[in-house]
């Protein structure tokens, strides 16, 4: 009861800066919320060797109703680019298997450094500027869509985010205005999502080293108050990336990105 009493107030707290950062820069809040949950589940004194597995699992679960209620909304605006989304997605769904079997043969540690060199990577990516580094006019013929999709899942899936990070440069690079990539990214983070949450539920099931509610490596509590808080929070970051410049923000949001992975990092080779 004493640790629900610390839980759930750390489980708000994450949810709403999650949602809030989510809103305000656009991007998915699996980024915040796979270190957020790996430190919150730590600082209880559960056992170490999968907390990490059970923080991406637990965001994957998060991003599938969020995903679904995101991409429907886009849907409706007609910014959904469905025919990206079956260019890339095909190697997404491939990736995201390879992903999970992966996660399947590392440890905590070796998952967890590996967050941190992605991490590193995306908040390099996240400051580049599509109206002046545009590869090409369009997205390239297959086989190169469905191979960036293989490699975007697996990197999604073993960081347990939608790809947003990833997906949404990558084609305002190609020329895709940035409401359609927006659009179909949100669509393409329920292909990372579905499939991911079930992988992770599936090779984490019989583990008994997790913390209380966790089913798999999907922790049922934190899924359930991390969803409506999460999507309340969310509106009020769009309304503050109107009042703050958002290449500022996104300054911002790479120095923190830089901060989470050097501190994942060290604790991953050195602790």
């Amino acid at each position: 009861m004493s640790e629900l009493l610390i839980f759930l107030p750390l489980l708000i707290f994450l949810a709403a800066v999650s949602g809030f950062a989510a809103g305000m820069l656009g991007i998915g809040g699996g980024i915040i919320l796979v270190p957020g949950l790996y430190y919150i589940f730590s600082s209880l004194g559960y056992p170490p060797d999968h907390l990490m597995h059970v923080a991406v699992g637990t965001s994957l679960a998060v991003i599938v109703p969020t995903g679904f209620v995101s991409a429907r909304a886009h849907a409706k605006k007609h910014s959904v680019r469905f025919d990206l989304v079956k260019k890339i997605g095909t190697g997404i769904v491939l990736g995201v298997g390879i992903g999970t079997l992966a996660a399947n043969q590392i440890s905590g540690d070796a998952l967890k450094l590996f967050f941190a060199c992605a991490l590193l990577f995306l908040a390099f990516f996240m400051q580049l500027d599509p109206d002046k580094w545009q590869y090409r006019g369009e997205i390239p013929p297959q086989p190169w869509p469905g191979m960036v999709g293989v490699v975007m899942g697996t990197i999604a899936t073993l960081m347990g985010i939608g790809g947003a990070t990833m997906n949404v440069p990558y084609m305002t690079l190609h020329g895709v205005p940035m409401r359609q990539a927006i659009g179909s990214t949100a669509a393409m983070g329920v292909l990372v999502a579905v499939p991911g949450a079930l992988g992770f539920l599936w090779i984490g099931w019989g583990e008994a080293a997790v913390p209380p509610f966790t089913l798999g490596y999907i922790n049922l509590l934190a899924s359930a108050v991390l969803i409506p808080f999460s999507v309340i929070c969310a509106p009020f970051g769009a309304h503050a990336a109107h009042r703050v410049p958002v290449k500022n923000l996104r300054l911002i949001f790479s120095v923190f990105m830089v901060c989470v992975a050097l501190h994942m990092g060290y604790g991953a080779i050195f602790e």
